[in-house]
């Protein structure tokens, strides 16, 4: 006995467009004009990206916080094989990068040619896009300094 296999196409897809709110407007124009924007959470703490809501309060979130593009790299993990669509098309390291003046961090591509080359505590600075358009691809990746 054979059974036939039922089959059906089907496309997931998001067919609305979501509007960025007022902190992370300005976290992404920010970063068109090559500065990095967080904001001032309930607690006092500078949470870069900037967020609309608060993390813990769930307030909303007025107050825009300029932070350096050099920090510190608070943890790390090697991409030995980049994927189609990732920052760098070659080996490098992601990275959690706390800016100076940033009370949390940044999830970020670092571009280093080598895991001996970046380590927890190395001090990075963004390498900004040549053309920027407001998007987190303007910082094109992070150097170790």
């Amino acid at each position: 006995m054979t059974e036939e296999v039922l089959v059906a196409d089907h496309t997931i897809e998001y067919t609305y467009t979501r509007s960025t709110g007022p902190m992370i407007g300005a976290f992404l124009t920010g970063l068109r004009d090559g500065k990095i924007v967080g904001c001032r959470g309930a607690d006092g703490r500078v949470i870069v990206p900037a967020v609309d809501y608060d993390p813990v309060t769930s307030e909303d979130l007025s107050e825009t916080v300029e932070v350096a593009d050099e920090g510190v790299v608070t943890t790390w993990s090697w991409n030995d094989r980049p994927l189609l669509g990732q920052p760098l098309d070659h080996p490098f390291a992601w990275a959690l990068v706390k800016l100076d003046g940033a009370d949390t961090s940044l999830l970020a591509a670092v571009d280093v040619d080598d895991p001996s080359k970046i380590s927890t505590g190395s001090r990075v600075k963004a390498r900004w896009a040549e053309e920027r358009v407001g998007s987190i691809t303007d910082i094109a990746a992070f150097e170790v300094v």
